[in-house]
């Protein structure tokens, strides 16, 4: 297994499970243990896609994606999501390793080519669900808002993930741990995440008749607008046909302004993750009556006593524009610092990643520590603060 393991995440291998073009004969395994840490080992191609994107950016429209600023507060929430898992097992395989142990109904062949083609509509499936409850229950919009609060669109905001999320996806996607195997769920957990990495971009306009199967840039760049016509729509991961058929497509329009329609104006990654629980923690105390309490939690974002569930669409605010991103300026060399110290940061993430079983508990924690202070700091240092 550990030679195939090798074979399966080979350079040209792991470039086709970016785009989720792995056939099911590459990407099959018995057992779990025996799957790649593809989402790992992407991290080179991450950094290439990155720097393409600069360069067609810059041909095509002579400006770059994105702000040293925002990309550095992306790339740091992107570390900051991961650190979890350094020191446990994905709560998404614990859970759905025991259900399966436990109350699995029947057992589906994990070297079936039919069973890795149902597993790619079962995850995407419970991913179109989460994706939009978690649009529309405030307490799971808390954790999700991390990954909207960029106000750029590029490969950098792909990376900007969610401390807290996982901790109730998973839930998701229990009724597949009924009869799939947990490898198979494994490699699409995998590829459904990444599959979502490329089209956070701008340089690529259209894709034709794809546009009607697949998750596009085009339809991406909808469901990240805080334009009024852009909110709540587009929830598919790699398909978009969960948002043809339950009635929440929106094809591209007008031009898309980024980011919340409250902004949170900040790059310091722990303000970025808990201002939205701060903000229903005061709303809930703040609010009379127990029901209402119970609403500013489990009703949509927008909710507020008198109103429907999701809020008002009259009161998102309208787009001008003239929207001027959250930009302070700071010296030049400050944002080379930023820059130089944050690679540096990587490095030593990517080092922890490949000694973690050698290192003792103290000392992994330690690395954690050190690197939480260290994104921190490139937050406030960014905010002139």
């Amino acid at each position: 297994s550990e030679a195939g393991g090798s074979w399966a995440t080979a350079p040209g291998q792991q470039l086709l499970a970016l785009f989720y073009l792995l056939p099911p004969g590459q990407s099959s395994f018995g057992t779990v243990e025996e799957v790649p840490n593809y989402v790992e080992k992407s991290i080179p191609f991450f950094l290439a896609f990155m720097g393409l994107e600069f360069v067609v950016s810059w041909v095509q429209k002579r400006k770059l994606p994105g702000r040293v600023n925002d990309g550095i507060s992306s790339l740091s929430l992107g570390i900051l999501s991961r650190l979890p898992d350094v020191l446990f097992r994905s709560v998404e395989l614990i859970s759905y390793i025991y259900v399966w142990n436990n109350y699995r109904l029947f057992e589906l062949p994990w070297d079936s080519p039919w069973t890795w083609y149902l597993t790619l509509l079962g995850v995407d499936f419970a991913y179109y669900f989460f994706h939009r409850i978690s649009h529309e229950v405030n307490i799971l919009w808390a954790a999700h808002q991390v990954h909207h609060s960029s106000e750029d669109y590029n490969l950098f905001t792909a990376l900007r993930q969610s401390l807290l999320q996982k901790y109730t996806s998973w839930i998701f996607n229990l009724p597949m741990a009924l009869f799939i195997p947990p490898s198979v769920f494994a490699v699409h957990l995998q590829f459904n995440l990444l599959y979502q990495f490329w089209i956070h971009t701008e340089v690529i306009t259209n894709l034709g008749p794809l546009e009607w199967i697949l998750n596009t840039p085009s339809h991406h760049r909808v469901h990240h607008g805080r334009n009024p016509y852009c909110i709540d729509k587009n929830y598919g991961g790699t398909l978009i046909i969960w948002d043809r058929i339950f009635g929440t497509f929106e094809a591209e329009d007008a031009k898309v302004v980024y980011g919340l329609t409250h902004p949170v104006n900040s790059f310091d990654p722990i303000m970025v993750q808990l201002r939205p629980l701060a903000h229903i923690w005061n709303t809930f105390w703040a609010t009379p009556g127990f029901c209402n309490k119970l609403s500013v939690i489990f009703k949509g974002p927008g909710w507020g006593p008198g109103k429907p569930r999701l809020g008002l669409p009259e009161e998102i605010p309208v787009i001008t524009g003239k929207e001027i991103p959250f930009n302070p300026s700071v010296p030049a060399y400050l944002n080379c610092y930023a820059v130089v110290h944050f690679a540096v940061i990587v490095d030593l993430y990517t080092e922890l990643l490949g000694t973690v079983t050698t290192l003792s508990q103290g000392t992994i924690l330690l690395r954690i520590g050190f690197i939480i202070l260290s994104l921190t700091s490139f937050g406030l240092l960014m905010e002139n603060r």
